[in-house]
């Protein structure tokens, strides 16, 4: 350790081998061009940091007015088609940057499933796709109500 010594004080420097940068980063994908953005953004973020890359894939939960005579089985079978498609995608795209990847898919609400998995994974960055929706940019995106929830810095990848 070297001791600068200023005018009035002494500060220690401490010089540290390694990154400060996160360690488990979570994903949010569902399909759309902005959330394989960030998904790709995110594979390039952990491998530069030798991050954990955990992408989260949170199919909707199926109305209840869908459940009409036979529906719900073509439902299911969709929903069940979609995330195998998309944890494809996302092993696809983990050999392509070179990393390993977990995939998670879940169901329900997309900020309450990213803020439900972040926090179990205890993780250290969450990045998401900027909404598309006209709508959202005045009543509150995922990635708006991400930040707001204050737990993790927040990438929002356009």
């Amino acid at each position: 350790m070297r001791i600068r010594r200023g005018l009035r004080h002494a500060v220690a420097v401490v010089f540290e081998l390694g990154t400060d940068g996160p360690k488990v980063i979570v994903v949010g994908v569902d399909g759309s061009d902005t959330s394989l953005r960030a998904g790709a953004y995110a594979a390039g973020l952990a491998r530069r940091q030798g991050a954990r890359l955990v992408v989260v894939y949170v199919a909707g939960a199926p109305t209840a007015s869908l459940f009409v005579a036979g529906a719900a089985a073509a439902v299911e079978q969709a929903i069940t088609e979609a995330t195998e498609d998309m944890r494809r995608q996302v092993e696809a795209g983990a050999v392509h940057a070179g990393i390993r990847a977990e995939f998670v898919a879940t169901r329900g609400d997309p900020y309450s499933e990213i803020i439900r998995v972040a926090t179990q994974l205890r993780a250290d960055a969450v990045v998401v796709g900027a909404s598309s929706r006209l709508g959202h940019r005045f009543v509150g995106s995922l990635a708006v109500r991400l930040v707001k929830a204050g737990k993790w810095p927040v990438t929002v990848v356009p």
